[in-house]
């Protein structure tokens, strides 16, 4: 087994996770959103330390950017208006010190909250597991992986050995302020996505990380109402059913705008890796279910067949398969998984 000293440290200071945790939450949507605030509310009521990071504007759709604010200062007032123009670009929000909000895409804000805000104001200062969401909107396939920021928050911290979820509900945006009982979409999809972090919490045993290094997880929440509060929850994976984006061509307006391609690409929707039994994640939510899949971000292709075919094309040229190279390369760190 190789174990570099840097991620051994990593490693064991996630090791302790107990029943309450120490929670880093972003997202993309912003640091006033109704669903994130309401996990929060949630996440500490159930006995969890937990602080927020994220954007003070809208960042969706910026995938793992980690575009960091060049300016010190907002130029404009942050959403829904809860920080004024001329503001410091990072700092705590105005009623919980606890709730920060940055100028930055979600993944530099996932960033910030692990190498400033919590070394310097936090109450602990490596969380055991970073929640990114729940987004307004579902965020389903390989596609909407890489290009979703409530997904690019995630991953950024599974890349810092710190396990991350992702979730993604069906509701609208609504602004934290105008959450005002229990009976509404943005607690609905809160309390789901408390009810699937309790679960993944419970089955970890004492003195284990959440998840190995490397894992992450995605959840998808289907629409609910006041008569469908508790969908079924299902074991799924990424592709199946999955959509990737198509350039459509509007004459009137003489613009593109996207679109999804028809019939669904077969290349987004190959089954490489994982578990080909379960269920695509689209299909579970567009059925009414909850989907949870899990993902590494060992994006390597799997040892097999086809990629030995792939790597023999390239016999005639690659150095490693013919004679040494004279440049001595240092060997990768790489952790395995026992």
């Amino acid at each position: 087994m190789l174990f570099p000293s840097s991620i051994a440290l990593a490693a064991l200071s996630l090791a302790s996770v107990s029943n309450g945790l120490n929670i880093l939450m972003s997202n993309d949507d912003g640091f006033g959103s109704g669903n994130l605030r309401e996990l929060y509310k949630i996440l500490k009521a159930d006995g969890h330390d937990v602080w927020i990071v994220a954007p003070a504007t809208d960042q969706s759709g910026q995938g793992g950017r980690s575009d960091f604010s060049k300016l010190a200062n907002l130029t404009a007032p942050s959403e829904f208006n809860l920080i004024p123009a001329g503001a410091p670009a990072i700092g705590p929000d105005p009623i919980d010190n606890q709730i920060w909000y940055y100028n930055g895409t979600p993944a530099a804000c996932v960033f910030v909250g692990l190498d400033y805000v919590l070394p310097r104001y936090g109450s602990f200062k490596t969380p055991d597991l970073v929640v990114s969401g729940p987004n307004f909107g579902t965020n389903l396939g390989p596609f909407l992986y890489t290009l979703s920021g409530t997904m690019g928050a995630t991953y950024a911290a599974v890349g810092r050995s710190i396990p991350g979820i992702a979730f993604s509900g069906s509701n609208p945006s609504v602004p934290y302020f105008n959450v005002t009982n229990a009976t509404n979409q943005a607690t609905w999809t809160a309390e789901v996505s408390a009810k699937v972090i309790k679960s993944f919490i419970d089955a970890t045993p004492k003195g284990q990380a959440i998840f190995p290094l490397g894992y992450g997880a995605n959840v998808n929440i289907p629409p609910l109402n006041a008569s469908y509060t508790n969908p079924p929850i299902f074991k799924t994976r990424l592709t199946g059913n999955a959509d990737t984006d198509l350039a459509a061509w509007n004459e009137t307006t003489k613009t593109f705008h996207y679109a999804n391609l028809e019939p669904q690409a077969a290349g987004i929707n190959a089954c490489i890796n994982g578990d080909c039994n379960l269920p695509g994640e689209t299909y579970v939510v567009e059925g009414g279910g909850v989907s949870v899949s899990i993902f590494t971000v060992d994006y390597d292709a799997p040892l097999n067949p086809y990629t030995t075919m792939v790597y023999n094309k390239l016999n005639g040229i690659a150095t490693n398969a013919t004679t040494p190279s004279r440049r001595k390369f240092k060997r990768s760190s790489v952790y395995t998984h026992p």
